[in-house]
């Protein structure tokens, strides 16, 4: 008895689809909805920040009419020959570097104590978001009036001292309102990566033997090294911009103790009407803020194993 042998059947190739391009009519539309903010971002930012450029090559003081002539690069050059912006500068790195290292710290030592339990955690926890949530100006006016009053401020009231605070620290008591505007911010995003840590892994390392501290170093530690550079790189880049305490707090002084390179600019374009130099001061913090920021982001995305932004 023999046996036919079936004739294979022809299996018909699978059409694929190749994805859509960047210029393809279907991401246009996938954009589409995103065009009236993108369109208002650039009105309100772009637009203004080449009109900058453009004064900042100008030599431009609003209180000589008629004075208004181009001058090419000697604003900039005269900006960085200005010791008093080079002063600000330097006060502004420090006051960022110090609020963010020691918010930072103040808010890794709060989140360590709320992810435990215990009785009115809840509680606790909102009173320790307060700070965050209270306006930049309201809050540098509650700690100029009721912390620093040379006369009736607490603490004079409670170290018995009678220091006029904004004149002899002026500096260090706009430090001390800021770390604590941003402590809460940074104490919640630590508290997030607290939350975030596999129980089994802890429990596990409590069976081994492991004790609190050689946990929190093998564990704990490099789990947060994240969410860590995440609250440096933000806090940064919203301390560096801080104008509203040193305004109602210390208006820059004494002298130019205080003094920071939003505040300086503000002084420059407002008080002394120079449009052209306060321009150029502008464009050239713009500038150094574009290639720190790049820098951070680059580094986040990297710590996030985000590859490509699409």
């Amino acid at each position: 008895m023999t046996q036919t042998a079936t004739p294979p059947t022809a299996v018909a190739p699978v059409a694929t689809r190749k994805p859509p391009g960047k210029w393809s009519r279907e991401a246009w539309l996938r954009r589409a909805p995103l065009m009236p903010a993108l369109l208002f971002t650039i009105l309100v930012t772009q637009i203004p920040f080449l009109l900058t450029v453009f004064y900042s090559f100008q030599s431009w003081n609003l209180v000589r009419p008629g004075s208004r002539h181009f001058v090419g690069l000697r604003n900039y050059v005269d900006v960085f020959a200005d010791s008093q912006f080079r002063g600000a500068m330097l006060n502004t790195v420090l006051l960022t570097v110090v609020c963010v290292l020691v918010a930072m710290l103040l808010g890794l030592g709060l989140a360590l104590l709320l992810d435990r339990q215990f009785l009115g955690r809840s509680v606790v926890r909102t009173l320790l978001i307060t700070p965050f949530l209270i306006l930049p100006a309201a809050g540098a006016l509650l700690w100029k009036t009721t912390m620093f009053d040379p006369t009736y401020g607490l603490l004079n009231f409670a170290f018995g001292t009678r220091v006029d605070w904004l004149s002899q620290f002026p500096l260090a008591s706009v430090m001390a309102q800021v770390i604590w505007q941003w402590t809460p911010f940074m104490m919640l995003l630590i508290l997030a990566g607290l939350q975030a840590q596999s129980k089994e892994v802890l429990e596990a390392a409590a069976v081994d033997g492991a004790g609190r501290w050689r946990t929190f170093a093998s564990i704990t530690l490099p789990q947060l090294g994240r969410y860590l550079q995440l609250a440096v790189l933000l806090g940064a880049i919203y301390i560096v911009n801080s104008f509203d305490a040193i305004y109602l707090m210390t208006q820059g002084g004494p002298g130019t103790a205080s003094t920071n390179l939003p505040f300086y600019i503000y002084q420059r374009a407002f008080e002394g009407f120079d449009v052209g130099q306060s321009s150029a001061m502008g464009v050239i913090v713009v500038v150094l803020t574009l290639i720190v920021a790049t820098f951070a982001l680059r580094l986040m995305f990297r710590t996030f194993g985000v590859s490509e932004v699409r």
